[in-house]
């Protein structure tokens, strides 16, 4: 059975995967976001591209070790009326994006590539899922940047957890909100790879 290698770092990824009872593994790419970010303005090329290169690279590093293996990663990002938002770098961000937030409904979109390390087949696709907050006083605000649950997520809150409390309607995948669409997933893997995640 071909080894599902989860290329990300990220918590909410990893745990979308072990709720589904998918067997897998993970490797850590980094790579360079800022000239993607400054280059590409449009949310849905921007975050296709991001898990492009993502992939890419971890290929790359699964062959050198060859390491067999179906390998996917993921980008996510929140829009605001046209304006990419990406994570937090400190906490006085994390209180403007939430704040900008609040009261609004915005697009959250995760851009997802799958490749397999040993052939050259490359599957690139996105989901998009609207998520309207409730009205939030600069004082829930700042309780919940208590949690620093917004640390390292697109648009500074992790719905599994206390954002919630606050999160009024999703519109959309919820999967997807956490980083991963799982359907979009479970589809591309079953038609594209021959992949039954049922059987993982």
């Amino acid at each position: 059975m071909t080894k599902i290698i989860l290329a990300s770092k990220s918590i909410d990824r990893k745990e979308i995967l072990r709720r589904c009872k998918v067997s897998f593994g993970t490797l850590t790419t980094d790579i360079d976001e800022e000239p993607y970010k400054t280059k590409i303005k449009d949310g849905f090329k921007l975050v296709k591209e991001l898990a492009k290169q993502k992939v890419l690279k971890a290929k790359e590093e699964l062959i050198a070790k060859e390491k067999k293996a179906i390998i996917i990663a993921a980008d996510t990002i929140v829009m605001l009326q046209g304006q990419i938002i990406g994570k937090a770098k400190n906490n006085n961000q994390a209180f403007q994006i939430l704040k900008s937030l609040q009261a609004e409904t915005h697009d959250l979109i995760t851009g997802v590539a799958i490749t397999h390390t040993f052939f050259p087949k490359l599957i690139i696709d996105c989901d998009s899922t609207l998520v309207e907050f409730s009205p939030l006083s600069d004082d829930e605000i700042r309780e919940y940047l208590k949690t620093n649950e917004w640390k390292g997520r697109a648009g500074a809150y992790s719905i599994m957890d206390k954002a919630s409390f606050f999160i009024k309607s999703i519109k959309g995948s919820p999967s997807n909100v956490m980083g991963l669409p799982v359907h979009k997933l479970y589809q591309i893997l079953k038609k594209e790879f021959n992949m039954n995640l049922f059987k993982y």
